[in-house]
Parts: structure tokens; C-alpha cells; sequence
């Protein structure tokens, strides 16, 4: 199949793309799309994670669950939308811990690309949905596909992973603690922050740990 999707994730998930599940998955997504149906993100933005942030530089890998569902926000970044999007209150708690963690305020608006472009692969688990109906993607096949993605990038060594809550946790559980550095907290969201991710200063013990290994660190 020809999937437009960065060079070196292409070359590296050749296999995927010729697979049953993932010629399924297509076919549900292009005709949700041509169904009339509102359908997040934009066609060009499904694999930004991948375009913006190609293999061979990838340093931190977050992973969130299903993009944002409502109006102007998913872009194929986890955590991010792009302005004037007000920033999620996920996005808020985050943006909380960094100026906690580093001493200095972060931005001011969502979108997140320049973390992509400096090697965060920011990674949802499921990588579309339908307007207004959260985690209608779910079981179509992207988990298979993603769960891909995280055994590629696990077979490298020296990658900073940043697995918040559960979810996270479990969909990152088989990459090797020895040879990377895997961080783990409650989930940024109201609900659960308060409770073990504010004060978990994962972005300094990131960049100390990308330093250590001879590697730049993230300007979060």
C-alpha cells in the first residue's frame, strides 16, 4: 500500500502496511471520511507524529490514548492543538509542571510542534475518531498499528519514555527499563494530576538523562 508517511517510519513499517488488519483499517477510515461524517484530524495530519518527528531522531516518546474530538483541536500530536484552540486542562497541568520542574513558565498556546521537531514522537494510541463521539476509532485497528510503532522505536536503545497513566503503562510495558529510561505517573488530567504527576519532574530527569547520554536536550 502507499502510505504517505515519513521516509524512515515507511521503510521501517513496511510490513505493516500489506497486513490484513491494516488494509481493514484503511478502508474503515477512508470511508469514514468520504461518508460525510466529521471525522479528526484532518486527512494530511493522521500520521504528523511520524512526519514531524522521523525515526532516526526520535528521543522521548509520549503516548496519549484518542485524539481530541471536538472542533479545531486534534492535529495528530497528542496533547496539543494548534491556536486559537484554548489549551486543554490536561495540556494546563502539564504546562504547570514544567515551570514547576524547570523554573521557568512555559508557553502560552497548544500546539506543540516544536517538541515533535526536536524528537518527542508524540503518539495516540488510536490516530482518528468521529466529531462529538470519543473513542468511536477504538478496536478498528490503530492500537495494533501503534503497538507497532512502540516496538520499532523499542528497539533502540537509549529513548526517554514518558507514560502517563494506565493506559500509557501498559501500552509501552514490554520496552527493556535497563537500556531506556521509562518514566511513570497518574495521567496529567484534573481528575488524577494531583494525586502523583504535579512534583514527578519527568522533563528535567528527561533532559539529564538525554545529556548523560550525549544527546540534546528538549527546550520544553
Amino acid at each position: 500500500m502507499n502510505v504517505k508517511i515519513e521516509q524512515t517510519w515507511k521503510d521501517a513499517l513496511a510490513s505493516e502496511f500489506d497486513k490484513d488488519y491494516f488494509i481493514k483499517l484503511t478502508d474503515f477510515v477512508r470511508a469514514e471520511y468520504m461518508s460525510g461524517k466529521k471525522i479528526y484530524p484532518a486527512p494530511a495530519n493522521i500520521f504528523n507524529a511520524f512526519n514531524l518527528c522521523p525515526l532516526d531522531r526520535v528521543k522521548v516518546v509520549m503516548i496519549g490514548q484518542d485524539p481530541y474530538h471536538e472542533p479545531g483541536q486534534a492535529h495528530g500530536l497528542c496533547f496539543s492543538v494548534l491556536p486559537p484552540t484554548p489549551v486543554p486542562p490536561s495540556l494546563v497541568n502539564i504546562y504547570k509542571e514544567i515551570e514547576n520542574d524547570l523554573g521557568r513558565p512555559s508557553v502560552t498556546h497548544g500546539d506543540l510542534t516544536h517538541w515533535a521537531q526536536q524528537g518527542v514522537l508524540m503518539l495516540n494510541a488510536t490516530l482518528t475518531v468521529q466529531a462529538h463521539r470519543a473513542a468511536s476509532h477504538v478496536g478498528r485497528g490503530w492500537e495494533q498499528f501503534t503497538d507497532a510503532v512502540i516496538r520499532t522505536v523499542a528497539a533502540r536503545d537509549n529513548v526517554v519514555y514518558m507514560l502517563w497513566g494506565a493506559y500509557a503503562q501498559r501500552k509501552a510495558e514490554f520496552v527493556n527499563p535497563q537500556n531506556n529510561l521509562i518514566l511513570k505517573s497518574v495521567h496529567p488530567s484534573p481528575l488524577s494530576a494531583h494525586r502523583g504527576f504535579f512534583g514527578n519532574h519527568h522533563f528535567s530527569r528527561a533532559n539529564e538523562y538525554l545529556a548523560a547520554h550525549g544527546m540534546t536536550p528538549i527546550e520544553w
